[in-house]
């Protein structure tokens, strides 16, 4: 019995972070940012984010509320397999973001988000 369970659980992990490492490619292409890119705003190397978009590393929690922030989505939707692609996008123009643009483009996508969780909140109170 232990050893089911064991196996069960390993297979959920997995599961989850091949999902968590989908979505990260997925929205980091959708931003037009390149693994080196966005391993420089998690201040980690650029083989780091190869191995979670191929679920060979667990990704942190932390980093996954960092990634999340930046591509403007929850992080529940990191975890979901049929994510909607419901990120908030927004237009900057701009070739070579840096480091720092990228930590205000994710803090703007923020309270944007709180923004809009609590207007849909008052909306729906009426």
């Amino acid at each position: 019995m232990i050893i089911n369970y064991i196996f069960v659980t390993e297979l959920t992990t997995m599961s989850h972070n091949q999902t968590i490492g989908l979505n990260i490619a997925k929205y980091r292409k959708l931003l037009n940012l390149s693994q080196q890119a966005l391993a420089d705003y998690l201040n980690v190397k650029r083989e780091v984010i190869s191995y979670y978009e191929t679920a060979e590393r667990t990704i942190p929690t932390k980093v996954i509320s960092k990634i999340a922030k930046l591509f403007g989505v929850t992080e529940y939707d990191l975890y979901q397999s049929d994510s909607k692609e419901s990120q908030l996008n927004f237009a900057f123009r701009a070739n070579n973001l840096t480091t720092d643009d990228l930590e205000s483009i994710a803090e703007f996508k923020n309270i944007a988000m709180n923004y809009l969780k609590m207007k849909r909140a008052i909306h729906s109170g009426k």
